[in-house]
């Protein structure tokens, strides 16, 4: 029976061991390449944080911008070029969103400041003054680089550079064109670099916004702000109580992982392991299956692993049986020629003549029982130890050799319908086997033997049926017991049957003894070539 009858393990669903592997190695490279971009992510979160906060503070200081310039618009005494009239207020909205991304390249440091050939009006000017505490003010809070500038680009409140034009620098002129702008430029410090460990690590991008100043889509100046971003590991010192809980959440997961693999792999290979030592020290007879392999690899490893097992039990079980049976088969002759030997040897010269050739007879009778005894076992032992050969055979052609034999010895050999097949076993091999079915048909008075065959999936079904004396029914299950025999006096050595069901063996096939009413009927399988389609004739 295969084994596999008797492991339902491989019928569950079972995973494969290489895509648990592709898995766990996936989830491992997942991990750095996961934190990298998490990093990534999240300094680019800081990057539109840090343009949030300066468009914010852009919208308020161009709401204070356009409120000083409705306020000094009243006064046309003392600026001659004022505004001749105000637009209405507006009550839609427009939202300015963050643009900037680290996707995008990296643009090199904001230009320097030229001069100008246009200086800003007295209201431009005036303006500047008027917001130029305020600007320093909210500098003091929110670090943030200011310069207010005027519908040319000049700059005309700030820090530095006031008097001095901006208005080549990109983002400027995009906004002296009515729209917002923003760029992420390279910080080049002029502070030595903080070492490794430290959470104030400088930071070298700096985020620039041009906010246009527009009153009902009037220009009237630009907010150019510029902040660096806060730092990434600065920024998590800061929030570590949850950076804490994601190292927790990536602990767990790499604990699961462990017993993931543990589970998979390490679990079923440590339960053969200990069933290998249990059966070492002989607790346990044969490896059982395991009951949850977790997958199709390991499954198969537990199945090749008690199919072995049970293999090697059964063939030492075999040995066993056999060796019982061989030192029995030579003991007996063996003790009869030493008993004649004695005899001989006590009464050289008072043994009378008839009774020393009847013992000699014994033991030249015994010798060549050894012999032959001696011969079938070796032919036994090649059965056993035999390699199948890729040859293949021809029934009809191999029936044919046998046929004339066989006939001179008073055994007719009938197979008229058999079908005209080619067969996976040596020419050598099969006709032995064959040898061995006529020897034993002859051996028991049959005088004429049918041969017939049928087609059974992938092997010849051929049924051998003579009319001798056949097999009693308290010997049908011992014929193939190896030397059992009926026909002990006569010189049989009951292997005939044995070296016959191990030639099959070893080619896939086998033997069978059915049921027939005159005589002996067995049945062999015998395997298909893949050379030929059979037909019948």
């Amino acid at each position: 029976m295969p084994i596999n009858d008797q492991l339902p393990v491989l019928n569950r669903r079972l995973f494969r061991l290489r895509n648990i592997l592709l898995i766990v190695m996936l989830m491992v490279l997942g991990l750095p390449l996961g934190g990298l971009y998490f990093f990534r992510i999240y300094e680019n979160e800081l990057v539109q944080q840090t343009e949030r906060e300066l468009i914010s503070q852009s919208a308020v200081l161009s709401a204070s911008f356009r409120q000083l310039v409705r306020n000094l618009h009243h006064d046309k005494n003392i600026y001659g070029k004022m505004l001749t009239s105000l637009p209405p207020e507006s009550n839609t909205y427009d939202p300015v969103v963050p643009t900037l991304s680290l996707i995008n390249p990296i643009e090199p440091s904001r230009p320097e400041a030229q001069p100008t050939q246009i200086p800003a009006d007295e209201l431009a000017q005036h303006i500047g003054v008027l917001m130029r505490q305020v600007m320093l003010d909210t500098q003091h809070i929110t670090l943030s680089g200011m310069r207010l500038l005027d519908i040319n680009g000049t700059v005309i409140a700030g820090r530095e550079e006031v008097g001095l034009s901006l208005a080549d620098i990109p983002e400027v002129r995009r906004a002296l064109d009515g729209h917002y702008a923003g760029a992420i430029r390279q910080r080049i410090s002029d502070e030595p670099p903080p070492p490794l460990h430290s959470m104030s690590r400088g930071t070298y991008i700096r985020v620039f916004v041009a906010f246009p100043v527009l009153e009902n889509r009037h220009l009237q100046g630009v907010i150019y702000l510029s902040r660096t971003p806060d730092n990434i590991l600065k920024h998590l010192f800061a929030v570590r109580k949850k950076v804490f809980i994601a190292f927790i959440c990536l602990l767990g997961l790499v604990v699961a992982l462990v017993l993931l693999v543990s589970a998979t792999i390490s679990r079923p290979i440590r339960e053969l392991i200990q069933q290998t030592e249990r059966i070492k020290q002989g607790e346990q007879k044969l490896l059982e299956p395991l009951k949850n392999p977790v997958t199709y690899e390991i499954a198969q490893l537990s199945e090749s692993f008690a199919g072995m097992s049970q293999a090697l039990a059964e063939r030492t079980d075999y040995i066993r049986r056999f060796a019982s049976h061989v030192s029995h088969e030579f003991k007996t002759p063996l003790t009869s020629m030493q008993g004649a030997l004695e005899l001989l040897q006590d009464h050289p010269d008072t043994m009378p003549a008839e009774q020393r050739q009847r013992f000699i007879d014994n033991i030249l009778a015994d010798t060549q029982r050894l012999r032959q005894l001696v011969n079938r076992l070796l032919e036994l032992a090649r059965a056993d130890a035999l390699e199948p050969s890729r040859q293949h055979s021809n029934l009809h052609a191999v029936l044919d050799a046998l046929q004339n034999r066989y006939s001179e010895r008073g055994l007719q050999l009938s197979y008229t319908d058999l079908p005209e097949t080619i067969l996976a076993i040596a020419p050598d091999a099969l006709e032995m086997v064959l040898i061995n079915l006529f020897e034993n048909s002859l051996q028991h008075a049959a005088s004429q033997l049918e041969i017939s065959a049928e087609f059974y999936e992938n092997t010849l079904q051929l049924s051998l049926h003579d009319n001798g004396t056949g097999v009693s029914p308290a010997n049908r299950n011992k014929i193939f017991t190896p030397f059992f025999t009926t026909r002990r006096n006569a010189g049989g050595t009951g292997l005939g049957l044995e070296i016959t069901l191990s030639l099959l063996k070893a080619y896939g096939g086998k033997i069978e003894l059915a049921q027939s009413e005159q005589g002996a009927l067995f049945v062999l399988s015998l395997p298909l070539s893949r050379l030929n389609k059979p037909v019948l004739l």
